[in-house]
């Protein structure tokens, strides 16, 4: 079963930029991962997302144009890259590994999830 470590979270200001990354102990490469958040309080979201080639990325519109996901697959690490940073991305944050190679934007398409890491924005 995959494993998923993600790291890079921590405490920042408004505006700061901050990459997350999220290893895999299993072979991602055919896979699609994406990003999902959870804040106090509120439901799990989507964030992004990406296709097992990287053709193909989605994006949350909250976080459209300031957030990039990428991803190595010959380092078996995934990506996000987060700048202009707002108080409102405060959450942990949620690396995935989707059920086929193709991009979704839907939790249930995804398998096996890491235990977080939480991204705070003070304003």
């Amino acid at each position: 079963q995959a494993q998923l470590v993600e790291s890079g979270g921590g405490l920042v200001q408004a505006g700061d930029s901050l990459r997350l990354s999220c290893a895999a102990s299993g072979d991602m490469k055919m896979y699609s991962m994406g990003w999902f958040r959870q804040a106090p309080g509120k439901e799990r979201e989507f964030v992004a997302a990406v296709s097992w080639s990287a053709v193909t990325t989605y994006y949350a519109d909250s976080v459209k144009g300031r957030f990039s996901i990428s991803r190595d697959n010959t380092k078996k690490t995934l990506y996000l890259q987060m700048s202009a940073l707002k108080h409102e991305d405060t959450a942990v944050y949620y690396c995935a590994q989707g059920r086929w190679s193709l991009a979704s934007m839907n939790a249930t398409e995804f398998v096996h999830w890491g235990q977080g890491t939480l991204v705070t924005v003070s304003s």
